[in-house]
C-alpha cells in the first residue's frame, strides 16, 4: 500500500457537513484513477501545542478547523500514475468546485506503508 497524507485549514464558518459534501465529490475522482480508499477527518480534538501542532503546520487562523485526510493506493506506481491523471481530470481544474480551504497552506506527502495492523 502507498498513502498520500494531507492536513488542510478549513475556512472559518465552514461546517463539517459542508466539508463532507465537498470531500464526497472529490473522493470518486481519486478512486476513478486507482485509489482504493479516501478518508477525511474533521478536527474536533486537536490541541494547541507548546512548540508545534496541527494548527501551526497549516498556519491556521482563528476559527479555522484542521482536517486530516489520507488516500490509499495499491502501490507507489499506481499512485504516481493516478495522481497525474487526477491533476489532469477536468473535475479537478480550478473553478470546477470551490475548495473550502486555502490550498497554499495544504500540507501533503506520500508515505510507504510500514504497518497496517
Amino acid at each position: 500500500m502507498y498513502i498520500d497524507g494531507f492536513l488542510a485549514p478549513v475556512a472559518a464558518g465552514t461546517s463539517a457537513e459542508a466539508y463532507r459534501i465537498f470531500a464526497a465529490k472529490a473522493a470518486p475522482i481519486f478512486k476513478d484513477h486507482g485509489a482504493t480508499r479516501v478518508v477525511e477527518g474533521w478536527g474536533d480534538d486537536v490541541p494547541h501545542g507548546t512548540l508545534t501542532d496541527f494548527y501551526r503546520a497549516v498556519a491556521a487562523t482563528e476559527g479555522e478547523t484542521v482536517v486530516f485526510s489520507w488516500i490509499e493506493w495499491p502501490d507507489k506506481e499506481t499512485r504516481d500514475a493516478g495522481m497525474k491523471k487526477v491533476m489532469e481530470d477536468p473535475r479537478m481544474q480550478p473553478g470546477a468546485e470551490p475548495m473550502p480551504f486555502d490550498g497554499k497552506r495544504l500540507v501533503f506527502g506520500g508515505f510507504s506503508c510500514l504497518l497496517d495492523a
